[in-house]
């Protein structure tokens, strides 16, 4: 007998690095109780550190670009080469791993371009005796502006209840509910749980000093669709300053592409306000010594802002297609937990006015469940064991 299950654990982050943080906040608690196998298919940063006790299989890097185009960064292999070898890795991890739960994140309710190696996987998982319990892991909110979203929330229903034991949804179901943003014609089987949302463990910082010149910390996540917002500061600023003297950090993010990093640190040389990080392991040591936050709506930055309550105005990512960050952003203004502003309205004076206005609001405090990564940890434990109590008496599913 096993002394401890194994968790397969598939990560594929893409245009930022919201998901990969997530899931390595999860999978380091996880690995706590289970051996966790790590399947990482993106970039992975230098400031982001891989807890000792994970395994980590570093899948050849594919990468969506603001296009939602699936592109190769990292290797002169064409996209099919890179596509058989990223298969190849995780048919054998499964061989060899022998998981007793493989936890996917994001699919099938997203990453519809990494199908080619997850429903291999997951055909592979439902032969195995015994069968490997496979659960979702999912943010708060999904995507509901696709050209053709009906069939594939239908899709994805299908998905789901064929391969999936559990999907857990790392949200307050007070501040967003799965079917608010998921509507398949008929109703998913596999039980959903809400776990609370994802952070990670508390910071330690100090109270900003008072004093009459302001700081405000600007990030955009992972940066590779930063520039707009980051240029947009800078041409602010000077109607800024004619109210109020206001210190900037950028934290441009490891994705931010070098062309946006150079104009930035030229910006620098002559702006004698502006400091500039390409980026942090923790964006929280920072905010909670800050007066106030720009920044964009993801998931893991609204978590740290609402870790940290400070002020914040949200300048949510949206193209076409892409509707959850202004979704998140629209329900947490409601709460009165943050300012928006969306990103056609970055002319330089209407952000100076919204950021003037920000430094004079005061959040809500918020009373959302923050302990996702506990009930995660249980809700896996807790499906787990029915399933091998179903084992131990013959019931294979």
């Amino acid at each position: 007998m096993k002394s401890q299950h194994c968790i397969l654990f598939y990560c594929q982050h893409s245009l930022g690095m919201g998901h990969l943080i997530r899931a390595l906040t999860l999978a380091s608690d996880l690995s706590r109780s289970f051996r966790v196998v790590f399947l990482n298919g993106g970039r992975l940063p230098d400031s982001v550190q891989i807890p000792d006790s994970l395994q980590l299989i570093d899948l050849p890097s594919l990468e969506m670009d603001a296009d939602s185009k699936l592109v190769n960064t990292q290797s002169p292999d064409s996209i099919e080469r890179v596509k058989q070898t990223r298969k190849d890795c995780i048919q054998t991890a499964l061989k060899t791993e022998k998981p007793d739960v493989i936890l996917v994140e994001l699919f099938p309710f997203g990453r519809k371009k990494f199908a080619f190696e997850l429903l291999p996987l997951l055909r592979e998982a439902k032969k195995q005796l015994p069968k490997p319990v496979v659960v979702c892991s999912l943010r708060d909110i999904l995507v509901t502006q696709r050209d053709n979203q009906q069939y594939y929330d239908d899709r994805a229903r299908w998905l789901a209840d064929r391969y999936f034991d559990a999907v857990l949804v790392h949200s307050d179901p007070v501040f967003s509910r799965l079917d608010e943003s998921f509507k398949p014609q008929k109703p998913l089987k596999t039980p959903v749980f809400y776990t609370g949302f994802i952070t990670r463990e508390p910071v330690n910082g100090s109270n900003p000093a008072n004093s009459d010149t302001k700081h405000i910390i600007v990030s955009a996540g992972g940066g590779i669709v930063g520039s707009r917002l980051f240029r947009s500061v800078i041409a602010a600023y000077p109607y800024i300053q004619k109210q109020q003297r206001v210190q900037i950090t950028i934290v441009a993010g490891p994705f931010l592409p070098e062309s946006e990093w150079d104009f930035l640190q030229k910006q620098q040389q002559t702006l004698d306000y502006l400091t500039l990080m390409r980026s942090v392991p923790d964006l929280r040591l920072l905010l909670q010594d800050a007066s106030a936050s720009i920044s964009q709506c993801g998931y893991n930055t609204t978590l740290d802002l609402l870790q940290c309550g400070i002020p914040s105005l949200v300048v949510p990512f949206s193209r076409e297609g892409e509707n959850e960050q202004q979704r998140r952003a629209e329900q947490l203004a409601e709460y009165g937990l943050v300012k928006q502003i969306a990103e056609p309205e970055l002319h330089a004076e209407t952000l100076a006015a919204k950021v003037l206005e920000l430094l004079q609001f005061k959040p809500v405090k918020h009373r959302f469940q923050l302990d996702g990564v506990s009930v995660t940890k249980q809700v896996i434990a807790d499906v787990l064991a029915k399933q091998l109590t179903g084992v131990k008496h013959g019931n294979v599913a």
